[in-house]
């Protein structure tokens, strides 16, 4: 009783504020990362809504603003105003600046911004960073196997996460500068331009500041090889570039899940290329026009594109139905855990690749580069995939309904938007302002992640004590 009532009390509004947020990350970690991508959108509504961030100053309305403010820090890429044309200089600042702040990550934003605050990064601030190199850590606590990153590396990782995404986004600014002046950009604005490509190149964004897009630069592959350079590398994720700076002589000792992410994200880059081969060579609206190594660079690009990068120089409703549902396919897979690509990610694929595998040869346990999977790995992967096909299920019969487009460029759109990816049949500029807000909840539900708005639904974590009778249903 003494105690409570002379326990101390903050003495001024900012230490009310930095307790009452120590207090929600305690009790929360990913319902205050939730808090923190949520206020962002909304602040970014209301600049987007500002006439000064328009080119003729005149006031965007609520469904676009909101719209822009959702893919930007989603770092989506799609848009239902012309983001070369409808932005002023100050409203294309914000574009360049969300997509860094949302690249970031949900739950390393939240512990950046809770550490900023609190003035300290304690034990709950790095959980929560590292639950976004580690999803499982949220879902059921920490893990004994061995991790991309350990919870006391973490505020290593946070510096590298700074460091990588300047450094890379620079790497890829100096790059494709000459090249921007080559088709007689002035100097200032290529300077501009380069920042900006760079930018949605690492973040995976793809907007383009020119009112032609990649139209410019569609046989410059010096160009096109440098945004592939930086979305390949933004969508590998933090974890893995912070352990490959810091043991790239020695790959033996690379963690399971950077040597998973690398594997399986090269084999879904040159599967997507040998796909689009095969499939568009004879398409003359996209590469039938072209010869045997034009085409097979430009399948490359749209192979590592489609996984989140969001470029494209081709017309994506010009591709063969086939093909879409292969950009489909790879869309909703997207790119690597803590990146800054969407999808359900390739670690998910990998864990039920390696499931189906090791129930074909009857083992009992799944296995991978000398290591042993455990099982709440997989059921997570599972709700992963399952609560992605749900969402992508629920918004694309909304959106059937609202605009009666048809199903093929209406699915594209939807996982594109749950991808994170921004390539689009050109239906989403179309959308009424009904259909935008539908997608607009679809492009957060798929960056928040589903373990993250899982973890933050579930009002706590029971334990079970006791084991009911087993029986085996019929599957299959």
């Amino acid at each position: 009783m003494a105690g409570s009532a002379f326990a101390p009390r903050p003495t001024s509004w900012y230490a009310w504020l930095r307790d009452s947020i120590d207090g929600l990350v305690r009790r929360s970690p990913s319902r205050f990362a939730i808090l923190v991508f949520t206020a962002l959108i909304m602040v970014f509504t209301l600049l987007f809504s500002l006439p000064i961030a328009t080119a003729d100053r005149t006031v965007t309305p609520l469904h676009d603003a909101l719209f822009t403010a959702v893919s930007v820090i989603c770092v989506t890429g799609l848009a239902t105003v012309d983001m070369a044309t409808h932005w002023s200089a100050f409203g294309n600042v914000l574009v360049v600046v969300g997509v860094n702040i949302g690249g970031v990550g949900v739950l390393t934003l939240a512990s950046l911004m809770g550490m900023v605050i609190s003035r300290r990064l304690g034990l709950r601030a790095r959980l929560m960073a590292a639950s976004d190199t580690n999803p499982s850590r949220i879902h059921a606590g920490p893990v004994n196997e061995g991790q991309a990153i350990r919870l006391g590396e973490v505020g290593n990782l946070l510096v590298t996460v700074a460091i990588s995404a300047f450094v890379i986004e620079l790497v890829v600014t100096a790059l494709i500068f000459p090249r921007i002046l080559a088709v007689g950009t002035p100097a200032g604005e290529a300077v501009w331009q380069s920042v900006y490509y760079a930018a949605m190149a690492f973040t995976n964004s793809g907007f383009s500041p020119n009112v032609g897009g990649l139209a410019p630069f569609a046989n410059d592959y010096w160009f096109l090889s440098a945004l592939m350079l930086g979305a390949f590398l933004g969508s590998l994720g933090f974890p893995v570039i912070y352990a490959i700076a810091r043991g790239w002589r020695s790959p033996r000792r690379w963690s399971l899940h950077v040597k998973l992410t690398l594997f399986t994200t090269m084999v879904l880059i040159v599967a997507g290329i040998a796909v689009y081969i095969a499939l568009e060579f004879d398409n003359p609206k996209t590469f039938g026009s072209l010869n045997a190594g034009d085409t097979i660079f430009q399948s490359l690009f749209m192979s590592v594109m489609t996984r989140s990068g969001g470029f494209a120089t081709i017309t994506v409703s010009d591709l063969h139905g086939s093909s879409l549902l292969v950009t489909d396919m790879l869309m909703f897979i997207g790119g690597g855990s803590a990146s800054t690509a969407g999808g359900i990610k390739v670690t998910t694929l990998a864990i039920l690749f390696l499931a189906a595998f090791a129930e074909a040869s009857g083992r009992s346990q799944m296995e991978a580069f000398g290591r042993r999977i455990p099982g709440d790995i997989l059921r997570l992967a599972v709700s992963v995939v399952l609560w992605g096909a749900t969402t992508v299920a629920v918004s694309s019969i909304l959106i059937l309904e609202i605009s009666k487009a048809p199903f093929d460029l209406v699915l594209f759109d939807v996982i594109s938007a749950f991808a994170t990816c921004g390539l689009s049949t050109g239906l989403t500029a179309d959308l009424p302002p009904a259909g935008v807000y539908v997608l607009a909840a679809t492009m957060f539900m798929g960056r928040i992640g589903t373990v993250t708005l899982a973890a933050a639904l579930a009002a706590s974590q029971s334990r079970q004590l006791f084991s009911r009778p087993e029986e085996r249903p019929i599957v299959g």
